[in-house]
């Protein structure tokens, strides 16, 4: 109890010592005022994510809703959830497309949901119906994974969550996968932070040599990288960070790391209005430029905003993105 961080407990302290000569009362006090400072935290506010008080409760401005996994009658897509690091609360939500005949092989998709690092879920509704959706349009199995969210676990908690999941795929055991995931046919997606997440999972894909799914693609949708400036939210979200030009945050500023992606295709996403737009841009363009051997291309959806397809995803706009997509994943 002596390290509680308020000014009470300092003075409750000090009366303990009322016995003792003025100078060692008066050091005594200074070193827990020094303990109270070093321990204080600094209120914090991410708007529209959370806050922090200056006690460390973190408060959630979002609400978001979970649902479990169903079949669709309609499409035929099923989903289910499965546990992979159960000591880390790790999971996936599983979609299978329609089976129109035995043993049926689909390519396999990974996909990365997005939420500055900090919110949402693999069991959203905004996410569950939007991947019930590309199941059905691309013909994919999905894998759509569940990571521990930061500040309560802070990055790069959602990078190696999302390498435990390709790995735990690979190995073929899940019997979805088992009978029904083309491992020679296996793509990476995500939105805004989960395209950061996706392209990190390819870089270091790309680096071990050992990972035997064969990673054909990714598609990068609004992509949440940085710019060579400032950027509050990362630096708080990952205090171990290089700085503003960290590989894992700015991979524009590393046109080496990007020539060496492994993948055969690369499809970046955004739209006209979204502030992230011209991070979406400068990626593609240096990823042109580097060297790297693969087909690319860029899709803008003028006079939308950052990740509108999941927000209304039935809009006519949100369906030529899907398109774009199922293009992609063809």
């Amino acid at each position: 109890n002596l390290f509680i961080n308020s000014p009470t407990s300092i003075t409750q302290m000090a009366l303990h010592f009322t016995h003792l000569h003025f100078p060692l009362l008066f050091l005594i006090i200074t070193i827990c005022l020094c303990i109270s400072s070093t321990f204080a935290v600094k209120p914090q506010n991410f708007y529209p994510f959370f806050k922090v008080d200056a006690d460390g409760i973190i408060h959630r401005y979002q609400h978001i809703k979970l649902v479990p996994p169903s079949n669709n009658p309609k499409t035929g897509v099923q989903s289910k959830d499965v546990t992979i690091l159960p000591q880390k609360n790790v999971s996936a939500r599983l979609y299978l497309p329609k089976i129109s005949r035995k043993n049926q092989k689909f390519p396999l998709l990974f996909y990365i949901h997005g939420g500055g690092f900090c919110t949402q879920s693999a069991f959203s509704s905004m996410y569950d119906s939007y991947l019930h959706k590309l199941t059905s349009e691309a013909n994919v199995i999905i894998v759509s994974i569940d990571y521990r969210l930061a500040p309560e676990h802070l990055i790069p908690a959602c990078y190696d969550d999302s390498w435990a999941v390709l790995n735990w795929a690979a190995q073929g055991t899940e019997p979805w996968l088992k009978i029904h995931a083309n491992f020679s046919r296996v793509f990476l997606a995500g939105d805004s932070a989960g395209a950061n997440i996706a392209h990190n999972l390819m870089v270091r894909a790309s680096e071990e040599s050992h990972f035997v799914a064969s990673l054909v693609g990714m598609a990068l949708i609004d992509p949440y990288f940085g710019n060579g400036k400032p950027d509050s939210l990362w630096t708080y979200l990952c205090p171990k960070s290089n700085g503003i030009n960290d590989s894992r945050f700015n991979p524009a500023a590393h046109r080496s790391m990007l020539s060496e992606l492994k993948c055969s295709k690369v499809l970046v996403c955004t739209a006209g209005k979204d502030f992230l737009r011209d991070r979406a841009w400068t990626y593609y363009e240096t990823l042109k430029k580097s060297g790297w051997k693969g087909q690319l291309g860029i899709k803008e959806i003028e006079g939308e905003g950052h990740v509108f397809h999941l927000f209304n995803q039935t809009s006519e706009k949100a369906k030529v993105l899907m398109k774009s997509i199922v293009h992609f994943l063809a």
